[in-house]
């Protein structure tokens, strides 16, 4: 036989048609569309009264929303919703949150394939957030703060939130065990 035995065969076929998509064009495409936030909300039922969301997202057009669905299937986890903007595009945006799926998906993947922008500034800044969290570190008012100053280090500074530093940052006379 000449080695493509069954080349017309269902399998075959379906075998065809999936090509898994590049991680280096994932990484460039995160370099363009996407970012690493880390979101505070205020919580007045949490100890420190905030809660920290480490996010990773994506955005993109709803006319290229395969692509989207690609780097979901790519990364087995995350959601992709509806932006919630009140603008009249129709963008939509991949998130991942969820901190074990941000620990073994997405922080290993952009160790692997590195971004090429400032965006990797913001990342090597979410990782050490997102490990800290992983530590609990975020429990102490001491390791809270140091997540909050950390954070503000990213996405041009702060300069897009309706918080400002200080209005998060814990005063170190309330420090609690936790």
């Amino acid at each position: 036989m000449n080695g493509f035995e069954n080349v017309s065969g269902a399998d075959n076929q379906q075998e065809r048609l999936k090509v898994e998509i590049n991680p280096w064009y994932i990484s460039g495409f995160v370099d363009g569309e996407g970012s690493f936030h880390v979101a505070f909300a205020r919580r007045p039922d949490l100890p420190k009264g905030w809660s920290i969301i480490p996010e990773f997202h994506i955005s993109q057009d709803i006319s290229r929303s395969n692509v989207l669905q690609e780097i979901k299937e790519y990364f087995t986890c995350g959601r992709i919703q509806e932006n919630n903007s009140n603008s009249p595009d129709k963008t939509l945006v991949f998130i991942v949150r969820n901190r074990k799926d941000l620990i073994n998906n997405i922080l290993p993947f952009f160790e692997a394939y590195p971004l090429r922008s400032h965006k990797q500034k913001d990342f090597i800044i979410f990782q050490e957030i997102v490990r800290l969290m992983d530590l609990e570190k975020h429990l102490t008012n001491t390791g809270f703060n140091n997540i909050v100053k950390k954070a503000f280090q990213m996405n041009g500074n702060g300069k897009y939130r309706k918080f400002t530093m200080d209005d998060i940052l814990l005063t170190e006379s309330s420090e609690t065990t936790c």
